[in-house]
């Protein structure tokens, strides 16, 4: 009896402890720290592969882009993103349950687990590739977890008069995190493809530690049920529609892209269906995971919106902007094929230093204007850079698309702060974790919905004069028409694919036997650095048009909906001092 009271009175001893650390001034400058690194970490791991791509498939022994290799290429890229958008709701909805700082805790040692596992792949082949999806799927688990829970803590640990600043700077870092990755990609893969991973562990592990050690939770726990009905719904149909649009983006039968391919098809209606019953369920169960009631808030449901729509519009142009770059305008410039991708990276910088400028400040400034300005006049200014890139030619002056990059970077840099800031403000405090999750959903599902849409636009606007061209263009340097036109019939998804991975396009389609018929004048200038570029440049900018035309529409959407989000507005819990400093 004596060793339970003491066991009861140290469990307070510690829980008082904690409380009395979490209620310290400095308490949210750690809570910030620890959280942006996690989600620093997480989305660096969104993109870092689309650099290494070329040197992990060598690394494993498999050619990406042979005929059957494309559905393996697709879901090493994009696994990662469709697990974390599928599992980001129900992880923020146990964190309301069982606390934030615990499920963010386990989502680092998952993580860093997974990124070990990841790094130590001994097999090859198909084999090897099967292995690295299905574990950048589990890593996709904990980077979900850490997604689902930072906005959260931040939001518990912060006074409301400062949580623009606080979300802000975990926003940018966030978003900032999609373009560092390419360059620590491109930098890390060239001397060993497993760095791509293992770059993670040590990182992973130090804040796992110092999470479990520091972070408390501070937020109001919400005693609920697990609302397992909506869990399968909402997973089966989300899963269904990003699968299919993963599937629709391939070549099926004699169609350059896989949007007439019965199973896409019925994986899309059949993924709609299921989401519409799921939204169906959660309106008749007493704890539901994705909280309806929550689109009564004017702030939240507009704010979620503008989000949408903004990342709809970002989520494709890295992927448009490194083809332009790699496929184009480097090689153009006396770039070799294979060090494209390092440098597209790298010419990508300004987007971000215009994240990291705006970010922070336009976050500070919205703790005391509101978010309604800031989100509004920056996806006009997105919408600006991306008519700016519109106009460019294709061939242009770097400091004119560094400085449409940097313009871009300042726009979304201005709207994601005092957005992000605007939706955790409007959220009761037990609801704060689904109210993240429910936001994050949002922005991963678009992400993978904007490559869709983008690869679409492009692959249509390509279709429609590469054909000819390339034909035209591999006959006039001695490749017999019959095989020049077999070529050019190839899906125009080849073409992207070759340029997204930084090999030579013509060497890659032609293939060493074709090449070797033809005179030694003729395969030095079809596998150099001026045919391809000049080959494609007339389809590519058909296509920019198009998918540049979208993303500008989707700005100016997103900036509507930011308009109508209203005045400053914080929820206060009756009875709550808000007076945090």
């Amino acid at each position: 009896m004596a060793d339970t009271v003491q066991r009861i009175e140290r469990a307070q001893e510690r829980a008082a402890r904690a409380e009395r650390a979490a209620r310290s001034p400095g308490y949210k400058w750690v809570a910030l720290s620890n959280t942006t690194l996690g989600v620093l970490l997480a989305t660096i791991n969104q993109s870092i592969l689309l650099i290494a791509l070329p040197d992990i498939f060598r690394g494993v022994g498999v050619d990406p882009l042979s005929p059957g290799n494309t559905s393996l290429l697709l879901w090493l890229i994009m696994g990662y993103m469709v697990v974390t958008a599928v599992l980001v709701v129900g992880l923020g909805r146990l964190g309301d349950m069982f606390g934030r700082v615990r499920m963010y805790n386990a989502g680092f040692a998952i993580f860093t687990f997974f990124s070990i596992m990841l790094a130590i792949t001994w097999m090859h082949g198909t084999a090897g590739i099967l292995w690295l999806i299905a574990m950048r799927i589990f890593q996709g688990v904990g980077g979900a977890m850490l997604m689902a829970n930072s906005a959260a803590i931040i939001t518990d640990a912060f006074p409301s008069n400062q949580r623009g600043l606080g979300l802000g700077l975990n926003q940018v870092a966030g978003i900032a995190g999609s373009f560092i990755g390419l360059v620590v990609g491109g930098l890390l893969s060239p001397i060993e493809w497993r760095l791509v991973f293992i770059v993670s562990v040590p990182i992973g592990l130090f804040a796992t530690v110092w999470a479990y050690v520091k972070l408390h939770d501070t937020g109001v726990r919400q005693d609920a049920r697990m609302d397992w009905w909506g869990n399968i719904t909402f997973a089966v149909g989300l899963i269904a529609v990003l699968v299919g649009i993963t599937y629709g983006i391939q070549p099926y039968g004699g169609d350059t892209m896989g949007w007439a391919n019965p199973w896409v098809l019925a994986a899309l209606i059949g993924g709609a269906i299921m989401l519409a019953v799921f939204c169906v369920v959660e309106t008749r169960v007493a704890d539901p995971m994705f909280d309806v009631g929550l689109f009564k808030i004017r702030a939240f449901t507009f704010g979620n919106l503008a989000s949408l729509l903004a990342s709809l519009g970002r989520g494709g142009l890295m992927f448009v902007l490194i083809i332009w770059l790699q496929g184009i305008w480097l090689p153009q410039h006396g770039y070799s094929f294979e060090r494209t991708p390092l440098w597209a990276g790298i010419y990508m910088l300004p987007l971000t230093v215009g994240f990291l400028v705006a970010g922070p400040i336009s976050g500070y400034l919205s703790d005391r204007f509101g978010a309604r300005l800031f989100a509004t006049g920056g996806m006009l200014v997105a919408a600006m850079s991306f008519v700016w890139l519109l106009l460019l030619p294709v061939n242009f002056a770097y400091w004119q698309f560094a400085a449409a990059l940097l313009l871009n970077g300042l726009g979304m840099g201005l709207f994601a702060s005092p957005n992000r800031a605007g939706i955790m403000n409007s959220l009761p405090a037990r609801q704060r974790g689904v109210g993240a999750g429910m936001t994050a959903t949002f922005q991963n599902s678009a992400m993978v919905l904007s490559i869709g849409i983008f690869f679409s636009l492009m692959i249509t606007g390509l279709s429609s004069s590469l054909p000819h061209t390339m034909a035209a263009g591999l006959t006039a340097q001695g490749v017999p028409a019959a095989q020049a036109h077999e070529i050019a019939s190839l899906p125009a998804v080849s073409v992207l694919f070759a340029s997204l991975l930084g090999y030579n396009p013509v060497q890659t389609l032609l293939g060493s036997s074709t090449l070797s018929h033809l005179s030694a004048a003729h395969q030095h200038y079809l596998t150099g650095r001026s045919f391809f570029p000049a080959l494609i440049s007339g389809p590519f900018a058909d296509g920019l048009g198009v998918a540049f035309g979208f993303a500008i529409a989707a700005c100016l959407i997103a900036a509507l909906a930011s308009a109508l989000r209203g005045g400053k507005y914080v929820h206060v819990e009756e009875g709550a001092d808000d007076g945090q400093s």
